[in-house]
């Protein structure tokens, strides 16, 4: 009978004493946000002991992430006064290059001077990713206008390769950001300028469907991507094989139009063989999710009319300076 009242204390003490490691377990297994919050009451002097440390360890904790936070965004503030810097002596490079386009040595500093404009304006935005939600606007846009404003962007590059760009397709009305879509897009287009060959051919091709959804398609003739290396053409950093080949790539490319891609409820899918080219489609939904969350009715986008873009994609006829671009409709 004692030995019975005996085995019931020790067992009663057992799951009495037990029960604030038991707690602390489940916590762990099934963490909350506010987890310190939450801890069991310390009856004794090692649980209070192990409360006051647990406490103590969140504190540091949310003190060394705000002190991050406020670094990266001191960090982003730098990069971001930095670019708009350099851009002020890149602008005035760009009015004496308009100012004298007759020379060939103009032209050849104006590809060059297209370069750094490009990488300066990446870094831009990657500066921005971050907020990217806050600077998200829905808006309603035609694809082949949209790409015909990048491609004239682009131009002196195309026509220091000798490289033809040609649309295909019937137009589509998309609804999306129309800022980091052209963001999407320049990257795909750098990457299909940067792999072609001289006297290259890039062909847009746009595709609508029944359902009201949409494709924009950047084919280039270029050497391709080894199967093995097609996994990872999104990570960034990665470059793969052309990559190393060109001594230019920086693996940020691709990894930041799949990211903006995403964050703005488009898909990005790319397709490519061996000395076979490469295909980037930029596939746009009937309905953008990220406006469906907003509940936004946004108005039709305002975009250049045929004749503002005419001086870049005139039909079959373009100037010497520009790069042909064909399948486009004819002005005025």
């Amino acid at each position: 009978m004692l030995a019975a009242a005996f085995a019931g204390f020790l067992g009663w003490r057992f799951v009495r004493e037990t029960k604030h490691a038991r707690r602390l377990l489940e916590l762990a297994e099934s963490p909350e946000a506010d987890w310190a919050q939450v801890l069991p009451a310390a009856r004794f002097l090692d649980e209070q002991a192990a409360n006051r440390m647990l406490q103590a360890v969140d504190l540091w904790h949310a003190q060394q992430m705000s002190g991050s936070f406020s670094a990266r965004s001191s960090d982003r503030d730098d990069m971001a006064a930095w670019v708009h810097e350099v851009k002020t002596p890149l602008t005035a490079m760009k009015l004496l290059i308009d100012a004298d386009r007759s020379s060939p040595a103009v032209r050849r500093l104006e590809s060059e001077w297209l370069r750094v404009h490009l990488l300066v304006d990446r870094r831009l935005y990657m500066s921005r990713l971050p907020s990217l939600e806050a600077d998200c606007v829905m808006e309603r846009t035609e694809l082949r206008r949209l790409a015909a404003r990048e491609v004239r962007d682009l131009a002196a590059w195309c026509v220091e390769k000798n490289i033809a760009v040609e649309f295909a397709g019937e137009d589509a009305e998309v609804r999306t950001d129309l800022k980091w879509c052209r963001f999407v897009l320049r990257q795909l287009l750098t990457n299909a300028v940067k792999y072609s060959p001289d006297g290259g051919l890039i062909t847009l091709n746009i595709v609508s469907l029944p359902n009201g959804a949409a494709a924009l398609t950047v084919r280039d003739e270029g050497p391709g991507i080894a199967p093995h290396d097609l996994p990872r053409i999104f990570d960034k950093g990665f470059t793969g094989g052309n990559g190393r080949l060109q001594n230019a790539a920086t693996g940020l490319g691709l990894y930041l139009a799949r990211t903006v891609a995403d964050k703005i409820g488009l898909a990005l899918e790319v397709r490519s063989k061996p000395d076979a080219g490469t295909s980037a489609s930029l596939n746009f939904p009937a309905a953008n999710p990220l406006q469906t969350l907003r509940g936004e009715t946004a108005p039709k986008e305002t975009i250049p009319s045929e004749t503002d873009l005419s001086e870049t994609v005139p039909g079959e006829t373009v100037p010497s300076e520009r790069p042909p671009l064909r399948g486009q409709p004819e002005s005025g």
